[in-house]
């Protein structure tokens, strides 16, 4: 235990611990009433590499054949926490074969045997809801072949788990935590016989989380649009668990159900993957488009903001723009200072994206991927729009970030337009970034104007100082933009443009208006499911903002001879698991 951890974290482990361990005083459980259908989706090539003894949790390998999980020494609390999730268990289901089921069997009983009696990382809210609702959904799975005593110490453990979640629940932190601790509690309360008087102040408190959590908009006050969908596909597995044995939802469950599922849509590109800002990724294959499907709500946005995000979408393109400010206090933990960013998908292939979360490489990788040079927008005097709290007791907390954001969108000339405004450097250099996206009918080209304007006098005054200080040399500048890695990028034209071949065969084409310098430089590519950065590029304008306005002009086209419909039949290949 770290003396450096806050006390309120080291009192929720000790009451999580007594909790656990008076739970284990709870009635066994006796039998299954119903089994909910197993709704999480296993992928097999990660089954059979956990069968072959690579286990890869939270962006880490450990690579111990013929090792239980439960003798492996987790690197960090992320990996631990992947581990007694039981996430894993949907992967060896998608194996299906024999020696899947006896290794998921043998790993269930020996979590039971070591961990049952309360201790142990595992004995969390979260994680014990993300437990139960594997154990209960893949329950037929681990009984098959087993006698009927083994089924004993099974109903014990989630009896006891069930009796934990009813006492800590509501101690877990609010959002996604809390719904998959309420989730497990409901699919206990349904299946397990002896556990039914949880369910009824179990759903009471899910319609209550869905109307306190879930905006009007149907937003989530982190603004992490992954977050959003696992929160969604939770409470479409649950709505569809209750209605399955004869309930139904609370209409609070059913009205955030229908909210977010238009704001989903917003923030899915035309590749099907989510908008990766503040800290989110694209999410698991195929989980968005079943939840949307399970849901059966079809209803799209108006034309607007959506969790403060925008969409420019036509043709095969699709833009999504960061267009509010980020969060602030507790759900700023993982926020990003991307305001004004963007990112541009065509067809199956991202384009300009953002550099993603680096939550799973450590601590240095973390910073960075929150840092404005991460995303797709302006960097002024390479510093953030919102910068980290210097505060020890909020330290991942986001502070002096933009306090005002205008945006509009409408029709431009040719196409669709979004213009926005955010004033994160006028404190320190009297400058607001303004930002114009037009983004043609065809979906063909997207044009862009970034403008540094000091609007007020004292703004200007404010300016003027930073003038000075670089001794009238200019507050320098770069407009990013972080490209896919699997873009082809090639300076063109004299070094005037920068062409981009995707994958598919198609060519796009950079070009500014020659005020700011333009280069093609490194970048990465974090993405939680790999063991390591990936290496990318960016294309960069950069230049010195010397007067009280600086406009520069850029376009984003596809080169004329490639044709509208392309078929894109090329498949992408993983990242094998064992790479370094």
């Amino acid at each position: 235990m770290s003396h450096s951890e806050p006390l309120s974290t080291r009192w929720a482990r000790l009451m999580n611990r007594l909790a656990a361990r008076r739970a284990a005083l709870s009635r066994p459980a006796t039998a299954l009433i119903s089994q909910p259908e197993p709704r999480s989706i296993g992928y097999l090539a990660r089954g059979r590499q956990l069968c072959a003894g690579n286990f890869v949790f939270a962006g880490h390998l450990v690579q111990a054949p013929d090792t239980p999980i439960w003798e492996l020494d987790p690197p960090d609390a992320a990996f631990a926490a992947e581990m007694h999730g039981f996430g894993w268990l949907d992967d060896l289901v998608a194996v299906g074969d024999g020696p899947a089921r006896a290794r998921a069997q043998e790993w269930l009983w020996n979590w039971i045997d070591r961990y049952g009696n309360g201790t142990g990382p595992g004995w969390t809210p979260d994680l014990t809801g993300r437990r139960l609702i594997r154990w209960i959904s893949q329950a037929m799975f681990l009984l098959r072949g087993q006698p009927s005593e083994a089924s004993r110490p099974l109903f014990r453990s989630l009896a006891q788990q069930t009796a934990f979640l009813a006492r800590r629940w509501h101690a877990t932190s609010p959002g996604l935590p809390r719904f998959e601790a309420l989730t497990g509690l409901i699919y206990a309360g349904l299946a397990l016989e002896g556990m039914e008087r949880h369910l009824a102040p179990a759903r009471t408190a899910l319609a209550r989380e869905c109307d306190a959590r879930i905006d009007a908009q149907g937003g989530l006050p982190t603004r992490n649009p992954e977050e959003l969908l696992d929160v969604f596909t939770l409470l479409t597995w649950t709505a569809l668990t209750l209605s399955e044995a004869g309930h139904s939802a609370d209409d609070a469950h059913w009205r955030a159900i229908e909210r977010i599922a238009p704001t989903l849509r917003l923030l899915r590109h035309a590749d099907g993957g989510l908008a990766r800002f503040h800290g989110g990724g694209r999410g698991l294959e195929g989980r968005l488009d079943a939840a949307l499907a399970t849901s059966g709500v079809k209803t799209r946005h108006a034309q607007g903001l959506a969790m403060g995000y925008a969409r420019l979408g036509a043709g095969r393109t699709s833009v999504i723009i960061d267009a509010a400010a980020p969060p602030v206090g507790p759900a700023s933990g993982g926020a990003h200072a991307s305001t004004l960013a963007f990112e541009l998908t065509s067809g199956r292939r991202p384009l300009i994206v953002s550099c993603g979360s680096g939550a799973s490489f450590g601590t240095e990788w973390r910073r960075a991927g929150r840092a404005t040079p991460s995303h797709s927008t302006l960097v002024l005097a390479s510093q953030s729009s919102a910068r980290l709290s210097n505060d020890t007791a909020h330290g991942d907390w986001l502070s002096e970030a933009p306090s005002h954001v205008p945006v509009s969108l409408s029709r431009a000339p040719d196409g669709l337009r979004f213009e926005g405004a955010q004033n994160g450097y006028v404190a320190a250099h009297g400058l607001t970034h303004i930002r114009r996206l037009d983004l043609t009918f065809d979906g063909r080209g997207l044009a862009g104007e970034d403008m540094l304007i000091a609007i007020e006098e004292a703004d200007k005054r404010r300016f003027d100082l930073a003038l000075d200080a670089t001794r009238l040399h200019g507050v320098p500048f770069d407009i990013r933009f972080h490209l896919h890695p699997d873009i082809d990028a090639s300076v063109d034209l004299g070094g005037t443009a920068i062409s981009l071949a995707l994958r598919s065969g198609e060519i796009w084409v950079f070009r500014s208006d020659g005020r700011a310098a333009l280069s093609l430089q490194p970048s990465v590519y974090l993405e939680k499911t790999r063991l390591k950065p990936r290496a990318a590029e960016q294309i960069v304008l950069s230049g010195r903002a010397t007067a009280y306005a600086t406009h520069v002009r850029w376009s984003l086209a596809k080169a004329q001879d490639t044709p509208i419909g392309i078929r894109d039949l090329i498949e992408d290949v993983p990242e094998p698991a064992t790479d370094d």
